[in-house]
């Protein structure tokens, strides 16, 4: 333990021996020294100031870019950016709807000619005419009324006077043929008991038959004269001539357009059992509207006169006039059955699209003046109103008409992957195009080029000023444009004369 301590002493006794004269040697030559010593502490000093001082700047940079990029996007440039409140939005018609990613779809070029909805001819009218000579005793329908087939339109009083003979004479060979085969029974009789010769009844029989002949032939003058089978047999039954005379709707084949007149027919208002069973429905397309009407109560008209004109409106054309140098691209749109689009006119900032047409034929004259010709698509119609009154009388309103003006989209060309908005969405001022792109609450303005643009789509060239995914506003872009340019020259200051 003693061996311990006293080497323990001795490593201090050595310590102080060596530093002793350390300590006295620097501080002798202390001049030579201490001025570099102090440089390098000041250096260092120095450079922390400097470090802290950058860190400072970076904070206040961030703060400040903070500031300015409101919802933290990059490329935020507030000269071409507009923010937008809830009720703007919907000012400019900026629904969750006219909002959406832009993606690359097909789009189809097209050409537009103008066209007019016209009737079909042979179709769509069918004139009525006086089967007979006769007076106008009653008028069961007004202009304009919807009526369906069956439906009695007039009633006349025959009055011609060569149909008052033909019935007439008629009737008048119906009666001697019935005394004829009366006579033939009794001498048919008389004959069997061997009264009188056989030779006698024959020549009754040739009788009878020559009467046939006459019946039939006076038959066929009544129709010829209007009369229908069942008005002729009707004659047959009762043995009175026919007096007057009724009028009905046509029944109208739907699939081949065949009109049958049953105005020729005389109809017995009965309910059977049948028809109680099994009522009889009919569609809107169906239906005629008068469109004329051309007598009156107590006219007196002739046979083949027009009483009046019904109109079915199912089924229109689109007439438009196209250029003879477009008959190429119309007759590739018909053999690749490519559908044709109408556009209608519904107000000053509404159209209406009509999809899915088709192009039913080309005409094949082409006006010398104007150098073009006729293309006739098919217009499906529909029942847009109906009403029936008190009275009973019913009234329809459709929705194409004769003679509206509409424009045909035919396509001729389909370009694949392309983005395509709508024309509400591309603002033009001068040479420039503008799209907005939606960034958090504002809207960017970006600059585009338009390859193509119609009446209804814009095709924009992918050329890295939108991409694919891009929320863009579909509509209200010119609105976007004025208020933008409201903003950089400076509107009045809302809070002008406010405290707060």
């Amino acid at each position: 333990m003693n061996q311990s301590m006293l080497k323990q002493n001795w490593k201090w006794i050595l310590t102080l021996v060596i530093l002793i004269p350390a300590g006295l040697l620097a501080w002798s030559s202390q001049e030579q020294w201490l001025p570099a010593v102090q440089g390098w502490t000041q250096s260092k000093q120095t450079a922390e100031k400097q470090a802290k001082s950058n860190e400072s700047a970076a904070a206040h940079d961030d703060e400040s870019h903070h500031d300015h990029d409101h919802a933290g996007h990059a490329g935020h440039d507030e000269a071409s950016s507009l923010e937008l409140s809830p009720q703007a939005r919907k000012n400019v018609g900026l629904t969750a709807d006219k909002v959406i990613p832009v993606k690359l779809q097909s789009f189809t070029r097209t050409i537009t000619i103008p066209a007019i909805v016209v009737e079909r001819p042979g179709k769509t009218r069918v004139t009525i005419v006086a089967p007979m000579t006769g007076i106008i005793t009653n008028v069961n329908v007004l202009a304009g009324e919807a009526v369906k087939p069956d439906r009695e339109l007039f009633k006349l009083r025959l009055t011609h006077e060569d149909l008052v003979q033909a019935q007439t004479a008629y009737l008048k060979t119906l009666g001697e043929l019935d005394v004829e085969k009366k006579e033939i029974e009794r001498l048919t009789d008389i004959t069997n008991r061997g009264v009188i010769a056989g030779k006698v009844l024959l020549e009754r029989e040739y009788e009878k038959e020559k009467l046939e002949a006459i019946l039939k032939s006076q038959r066929e003058a009544l129709l010829l004269h209007g009369f229908s089978d069942a008005q002729v047999d009707r004659i047959d039954q009762t043995r009175r001539l026919i007096k007057e005379h009724q009028v009905y709707v046509p029944i109208l084949n739907d699939q081949s357009g065949e009109v049958q007149l049953p105005n020729m027919k005389i109809r017995r208002i009965s309910a059977t059992e049948d028809t109680l069973q099994k009522p009889r429905t009919l569609p809107p397309q169906s239906m005629f509207i008068v469109q004329s009407m051309n007598v009156s109560k107590g006219d007196f008209v002739e046979a083949g006169a027009t009483l009046c004109v019904l109109a079915d409106y199912s089924d229109l054309y689109l007439k438009g006039q196209a250029f003879e140098q477009e008959a190429d691209e119309l007759t590739r749109c018909m053999e690749k059955q490519w559908p044709v689009q109408a556009i209608q006119e519904v107000n000053n900032k509404e159209k209406k699209l009509i999809n899915n047409l088709k192009i039913d034929y080309l005409d094949n004259q082409i006006e010398t003046d104007s150098r073009t010709f006729s293309v006739f698509v098919d217009l499906p119609n529909r029942v847009q109103y109906d009403t029936v009154r008190q009275n009973g009388k019913h009234f329809v309103t459709w929705e194409y008409k004769p003679g509206q003006r509409m424009q045909l989209r035919v396509p001729v060309e389909i370009w694949q992957k392309q983005i395509v908005l709508p024309v509400e969405a591309i603002a033009t001022e001068g040479a420039e195009h503008f799209v907005f792109q939606e960034n958090g609450d504002h809207f960017d303005r970006r600059p585009v080029h338009i390859l193509y643009q119609d009446q209804i789509s814009a095709v924009i060239e992918n050329d890295g000023s939108i991409f694919p995914g891009d929320k863009i506003a579909l509509a209200g872009a010119h609105q976007l444009q004025m208020a933008l340019k409201n903003k950089a020259g400076g509107g009045v200051d809302p809070h002008a004369g406010h405290s707060h």
